[in-house]
């Protein structure tokens, strides 16, 4: 028996609770530097809601139909003037540290309270960690030696904290919510709640444009979703990736800017095939095609949406 599919149905997220945290950014070309976010669709939050990608899907979200957006990050001023730019006042500030577990719960029992479910975690809090700034080609083994060695080792490990444990607590967090978002729907046809968790392309870089703590750590929180696909099937709670190569943001204009460079629109094949960074419609597609009924036989996915990037890099994925 055929099914007519029309495209609107498809990839609407009507009635959808979302929780996004962390609103930085995508990644720069030298060096890399990320955040992550989580959103809960049908009940969904924003941490740090800068105009990075965490905003951008939560502006996606919230136009096309999420009955609310929860965005938390740290700083309330900057949250309440992301929400101002939702399309019907459906984005929510929550003031909130993802490194906080009394924060975090604190948030769960809010909007426990006001929703009393989540359909969709976004995790996009993080940090970009030591870097690898004033390094060359021309560079002695010394000087990277003394380059590599100078961080303290509590900010190295501080970025595995934020990119990896932290994403590891709000998920834990909010279990029991995003149960609840499959309880509500169960026999209604609408799609298992899920996580996602922005990583990134450096987690597959072979090289190091950003810091081996920077791309160890996005890499350990892909390990960590696809382990969480397997870990809570049982629930029926999905947990999917989206990887972002170049995208802009406040973190890739100040990189840039480091570096006497301008933010580029377009750039050569050599450098990203598409010849252009990602843009808003770019990661509004990853986010809708995931929280949609078009994404709702995916689990365990990594979604890389970087032009084609790491084609023309050493990579593993």
């Amino acid at each position: 028996m055929s099914v007519s599919v029309n495209a609107v149905d498809l990839f609407s997220v009507n009635g959808l609770v979302a929780v996004i945290t962390g609103g930085g950014s995508g990644s720069s070309l030298y060096p890399y530097l990320y955040s992550f976010i989580v959103a809960v669709l049908r009940n969904k939050m924003l941490a740090d809601s800068r105009e990075g990608i965490g905003l951008m899907m939560a502006k996606a979200l919230e136009a096309n139909g999420a009955l609310k957006v929860y965005i938390i990050g740290r700083r309330l001023q900057t949250l309440q003037t992301a929400a101002k730019q939702g399309k019907f006042g459906n984005i929510i500030p929550l003031q909130g540290d993802v490194t906080s577990k009394e924060d975090l719960t604190r948030i769960v029992k809010h909007i426990e309270s006001e929703t009393g479910y989540v359909d969709l975690l976004v995790a996009n809090a993080g940090v970009s960690g030591p870097d690898l700034t004033g390094l060359s080609f021309n560079s002695s083994l010394l000087e990277v030696r003394d380059k590599l060695w100078s961080p303290d080792f509590d900010v190295f490990a501080g970025t595995y904290a934020v990119n990896t444990a932290a994403t590891f607590f709000t998920i834990v967090a909010f279990l029991e919510l995003l149960n609840k978002g499959n309880q509500k729907n169960e026999g209604s046809g609408k799609q298992r709640s899920q996580i996602v968790a922005t990583s990134s392309i450096s987690g597959f870089n072979r090289n190091v444009p950003g810091g081996f703590a920077y791309g160890g750590s996005k890499a350990a929180t892909t390990q960590m979703m696809k382990q969480f696909a397997t870990f809570l099937a049982p629930w029926g709670i999905r947990s999917n990736v989206i990887a972002p190569g170049i995208y802009p943001s406040e973190m890739t204009t100040a990189n840039l800017a480091r570096e006497d460079e301008e933010p580029k629109k377009v750039y050569p094949a050599s450098v990203i095939p598409e010849e252009r960074i990602g843009d808003e419609q770019d990661i509004a597609g990853a986010i809708l095609f995931l929280a949609s009924r078009a994404g709702a036989y995916l689990n365990g996915n990594v979604l890389i949406t970087d032009g084609g990037r790491l084609s023309v890099m050493p990579s593993s994925y």
